[in-house]
């Protein structure tokens, strides 16, 4: 079913034969007969184990499949995987670069020679000035470039179009890189309607190509490679949004969130802002009692 049916790779299929066949072991019988009771033994012996809690979410969620499946099936009556619960994940904070971190590497991006330089400062300067993800960033369509406007316009998850503003610096280094964009249209296509053209199978720069123009700029700013990702300039995008008093509503819309819930991963800075505007402007906060 997941071969045929979901078009799952081999990995995934082994992944799942892997999980299951953990389960036979621990339980020491076939899975497939397992009762709800056999199943909460399984996640307790995880937890002994000290799994991690995805690693458990994970199994958890593969057992799911396979009882909705054989319930589905009809070699099943019950689903004895439904009524467990999963294993509480908790939301890791969000990575990002400091300010400071960031302009060096726009400014390792600026350094880069001839073409390449220019092509890359454009795609940094955008993708730290919209916060875009890396898939909509290398995707955009000459068209979305602002004309006579200080915005773009994204399509992002689900199709949904948005307008998200772009600064100065952005615009400049996207004009300084149009004049060399015809440079990177392979000669067979003549035209191209990628404002990041290749010669990829999509047409354009591809996540991973940019994924590797950005550890190259990284290593040229000296900060680490391992800490520098498209998504971790997305998130810096909106970290330092929010410490300087961006409104959530305003930064949900600009990332495309659905929910703001998502959004709300980036609260973790406001902490420090709220102190740190009651340490600036309450007229107690430095009298000491």
């Amino acid at each position: 079913m997941l071969a045929v049916e979901r078009g799952a790779s081999p990995r995934t299929i082994e992944a799942y034969r892997r999980d299951l066949d953990d389960v036979t072991e621990v339980l020491k019988h076939d899975p497939a007969t397992a009762a709800t009771d056999g199943l909460r033994l399984y996640l307790a012996h995880m937890n002994a184990m000290g799994l991690a809690p995805r690693t458990a979410a994970r199994r958890l969620s593969c057992l799911r499949q396979f009882f909705k499946f054989l319930y589905a099936e009809g070699v099943r009556a019950d689903d004895p995987a439904a009524s467990l619960e999963s294993p509480r994940l908790g939301r890791p904070l969000p990575k990002y670069l400091t300010a400071e971190e960031v302009e060096r590497l726009l400014a390792a991006a600026r350094g880069l020679e001839g073409r390449q330089g220019l092509r890359a400062a454009a795609m940094l300067e955008l993708l730290y000035a919209t916060g875009l993800r890396v898939s909509e960033l290398v995707s955009l369509p000459l068209n979305a470039m602002p004309r006579n406007r200080p915005t773009i316009i994204v399509r992002g998850k689900g199709n949904k179009e948005r307008m998200v503003p772009v600064g100065d610096a952005a615009l400049g280094a996207l004009t300084a890189y149009l004049e060399v964009r015809e440079s990177y249209i392979p000669k067979a296509a003549k035209s191209s309607r990628w404002l990041f053209p290749s010669g990829s199978r999509e047409g354009y720069l591809t996540r991973t190509g940019f994924a590797l123009l950005l550890k190259e700029i990284s290593v040229a700013a000296g900060i680490s490679p391992s800490r520098v990702s498209p998504h971790v300039l997305r998130h810096s995008f909106a970290t330092h949004l929010l410490a300087n008093g961006a409104d959530l509503r305003a930064l949900q819309q600009m990332l495309g969130h659905a929910d703001i819930s998502t959004t709300q991963i980036y609260t973790h800075v406001l902490d420090e802002r709220l102190r740190r505007l009651v340490a600036d402007n309450h007229p107690l906060a430095n009298i000491k009692l």
